[in-house]
């Protein structure tokens, strides 16, 4: 039996990881290492009360909780709007309507990857779907008509992982429900970030095309009278009004996102429908691929919840805050310290692994260090942004090299610039919080 709980959290860190290792499912491997470390702690129980009755009244009672919560119904809705997106030409028309708008901006079709994908990460919450669904688009498009292979897959390795940032975002919907922060704010604090990062990607393309100019094809882009740009905006003008329907009552206070969510499906069904390019298939594949994600996602939400139940009963995050608190270390030292801990862990685990394994244990230790779980939700897709495209685990950094057919050491050197461009907005928004701030100020009731 271990009475130290910081020893006990070593151990539970241990089993974690064989169990993961040894390629259990990681709902099935947070339970274990939750009844793990109740196995292994000195509980002192009654003679009448077994361990194993402990053990399943935590289990029932963590399980129930984490699921039952209207707030967390909102992430199969957004799912399911993002699969419908996913299998319509609405991603192809979104780019035919950008096309005309960025051949006049140095490094020209570049800048497609970026604002495509923040468009449809607004509309899709998820960074796999919306590097996917841009990639198949865009790359081949760029392939032909003769723009640098390496800039091309390095931006959108980069603005695929705006799908966590920009809301409604996946992970905020689960990082809100784990840490009891509203779901609302975090989407709107989301925005300016999601913005200022887009903007570093397409200064970061600009300045490469100005110092390359051989990047940039010689021969000249189809010119584009002001008739033609303002007619094609009927092509993107669908996604702008989703876009607004989804935000636009959060942002004002009418609905909440679960709410927001099932007015979002509807009206992705209702311009699959004006478009007239859903299909029963693709219907029915829409609904099976979001089943599936949600059930996996909600499986490791009640594993996390568990783990986090079993951290607070054994006395694990008192001690290990009381313990960080002993080391006097700065708020600005135990950020830089977690945040190494979250790039080692970007490299062996995907992005809601990390969340919902660390956040038990991290979150009051950054609370006491006088961060607001707000912020803090923020600067943690920064760090699960950043999982995505960190080998050998970086979940984007699959999806392209199926979508491009290259080897994995290409797509990292080409990824490189905007990993460290990512890595500088976090050091952004830790330094001014106000960015992160400002606009959940605003909200109503805010």
């Amino acid at each position: 039996m271990i009475g130290d709980p910081l020893v006990l959290a070593l151990a539970m860190v241990g089993v974690m990881f064989v169990l993961l290792l040894s390629s259990t499912w990681i709902g099935f491997s947070l339970i274990g290492t939750g009844i793990a470390g109740l196995l292994m702690y000195d509980l002192n129980l009654p003679p009448t009360l077994s361990i194993w009755d402990k053990i399943g009244d935590l289990l029932a009672n963590s399980m129930w909780n984490s699921m039952n919560s209207w707030a967390l119904s909102a992430l199969p809705l957004f799912v399911f709007m993002g699969e419908i997106l996913y299998r319509t030409a609405i991603s192809t028309k979104l780019l035919n309507g950008l096309v005309p708008w960025l051949t006049r901006i140095p490094g020209r079709l570049y800048h497609i990857n970026v604002v495509a994908c923040s468009l449809f990460a607004a509309v899709s919450g998820s960074s796999a779907a919306t590097t996917a669904t841009v990639g198949k688009i865009t790359l081949d498009e760029l392939t032909k008509r003769g723009y640098h292979k390496s800039l091309a897959l390095g931006s959108l390795a980069g603005a695929g992982t705006m799908g966590f940032l920009i809301p409604p975002s996946l992970i905020m919907i689960i990082y809100g429900v784990l840490s009891d922060t509203s779901i609302g704010k975090l989407f709107i604090a989301g925005i300016i970030p999601g913005l200022i990062l887009a903007l570093l990607y397409s200064l970061y393309i600009i300045s490469q095309s100005l110092l390359h100019p051989e990047y940039v094809p010689e021969e000249q882009e189809a010119s584009y009278s002001w008739g033609q740009r303002l007619g094609l905006l009927r092509e993107i003008l669908p996604v702008f009004l989703l876009i607004a329907l989804v935000l636009g009552g959060i942002y004002m206070g009418i609905t909440t996102p679960t709410e927001a969510a099932a007015i979002g499906v509807v009206g992705a069904l209702a311009l699959a429908l004006y478009f007239r390019n859903l299909t029963w298939e693709s219907f029915k594949e829409a609904c099976l691929a979001a089943v599936r994600t949600s059930a996996m996602i909600c499986f490791i939400i009640a594993g996390a919840a568990f783990l986090s139940q079993i951290v607070g009963f054994v006395g694990i995050a008192r001690a290990l805050s009381e313990y960080i608190a002993s080391l006097h270390l700065s708020p600005y030292v135990l950020i830089l310290v977690i945040g190494i801990m979250y790039l080692f862990l970007g490299m062996i685990l995907d992005g809601i692994s990390i969340v919902v394994m660390t956040l038990p244990i991290v979150l009051p230790i950054v609370v006491q260090a006088g961060f607001t779980p707000l912020w803090f939700g923020i600067y943690l897709v920064f760090m699960v942004e950043l999982s995505q495209i960190t080998p050998p685990v970086g979940f984007s950094l699959f999806i392209i090299q199926h979508i491009s057919q290259q080897d994995l050491p290409t797509i990292l050197k080409a990824t490189f610039p905007f990993f460290l461009i990512m890595i500088f907005m976090a050091v952004l928004v830790t330094l001014f919080p106000e960015l992160v701030f400002y606009l959940p100020a605003k909200m109503v009731g805010g």
